[in-house]
């Protein structure tokens, strides 16, 4: 992959240069009820219902008639790849008395059945069959198609709307994020593996947790730790979406020693924040994709969707040998350490709900998410 890097490696090694880092304006003081608030919950999922949202990868519907389901902010969701390679989106509700017509993660199929009446749907939406039409009444059928939902593809994601907007522009929600997150090549690529759990604590510690530059050596002295450098790193801001960036020890070692190069650019780790709930890491192997959704009432609870995502065309022995190590590092790093630390600042924050937490001006990558959904909450109808 070709990553738009607009001059990263050369700051982010003058940083390493001059034992600096990129830094927020000010210090930002979140408070802790805000992990903890049902009333705030609500207004982050208000937020959440006024953004495009990734609902799948492209390659998960790759031809005509494939499709997948998925439960988004408590919306069942059926979307479907259409003849002409078009993605559509549907509520997975049938328009007679509301069952879903389509009880499968995912498969390929020319009409969806409800299974309680057998109303059936073909790929457009449009209702088809209906059992015992005679006996039930007059019914104008082009009134009862499935209910859409705006979708459009974007860089190898799908991406849906629940606002009021009938035609969202993705594009100009990405704004400045749009053409690098297009440099990631996520269109040329599947799923290689994925992992799906529910988690007890708040969606944002997960966030945070991701893009913390601060706690490697600390929270995984044992494990990514020793590989990342901790403290000395850069941010850039896109508006909503921003990029962090990481050295590794490795390209820490050749600017101290004056010896890095142009080639040495593998040395860095980035991570790309999607606002408000995804994030793509870049490695030599693979794409690391993370969707982070909120619990629809409780604050301490949330689901993450994890991907590993390959270009199939590029995939043999020896690298997925690479994935699967990766996979391991990842349970590791966050499964064993990153998500019992976060399960700890819930309990925390449950017990003690006052107060606030304090994001430095060295954890700018951290504060952005806050000040973004701060932001979005005061643009939000009154």
């Amino acid at each position: 992959m070709n990553i738009m890097m607009d001059g990263v490696y050369e700051r982010l090694v003058k940083h390493l240069r001059d034992g600096t880092t990129d830094m927020a304006d000010a210090p930002l003081n979140v408070p802790i009820a805000n992990f903890t608030c049902p009333d705030h919950l609500q207004k982050e999922l208000a937020v959440f219902r006024n953004q495009p949202l990734v609902v799948a990868m492209s390659s998960e519907v790759p031809e005509a008639g494939s499709f997948v389901t998925r439960d988004l902010l408590g919306v069942p969701l059926l979307v479907v790849r259409q003849k002409d390679g078009a993605i559509s989106a549907y509520r997975n509700m049938c328009t007679h008395r509301g069952g879903k017509v389509e009880l499968s993660e995912s498969g390929k199929k020319p009409f969806f059945v409800c299974s309680y009446h057998g109303w059936s749907f073909d790929g457009a939406g449009a209702l088809r069959g209906v059992p015992f039409e005679e006996q039930l009444g007059e019914i104008d059928k082009s009134c009862r198609s499935l209910h859409g939902v705006p979708a459009q593809e974007r860089h190898g994601m799908i991406w849906v709307d629940f606002s009021a907007r009938k035609d969202p522009d993705i594009g100009a929600f990405l704004g400045d994020a749009d053409a690098r997150l297009a440099s990631y090549g996520a269109d040329r690529t599947v799923v290689y593996m994925e992992k799906k759990l529910d988690a007890p604590m708040n969606w944002k510690l997960v966030m945070d947790g991701a893009i913390d530059v601060l706690h490697p050596q600390f929270l995984h002295p044992r494990g990514v730790g020793k590989r990342i450098e901790t403290g000395s790193a850069l941010w850039e801001d896109f508006g909503r979406h921003g990029r962090s960036w990481s050295a590794y020890k490795r390209l820490s070692d050749k600017v101290r020693a004056g010896t890095e190069t142009e080639e040495d650019r593998r040395y860095m780790s980035g991570n790309f924040v999607i606002f408000p709930n995804a994030s793509m890491i870049p490695t030599p192997t693979h794409l690391e994709y993370w969707n982070v959704w909120p619990h629809l009432t409780d604050p301490a609870k949330c689901h993450v969707h994890i991907r590993f995502l390959i270009d199939r065309d590029l995939l043999d022995e020896e690298r997925a040998a690479k994935i699967d190590k990766s996979w391991e590092i990842l349970e590791q790093a966050a499964f064993e350490e990153d998500f019992p630390m976060e399960e700890t600042i819930q309990a925390n924050a449950n017990a003690h709900p006052v107060g606030d937490f304090l994001y430095g001006r060295i954890e700018a990558p951290c504060q952005h998410l806050h000040r973004q959904l701060a932001r979005e909450m005061d643009a939000l109808p009154a």
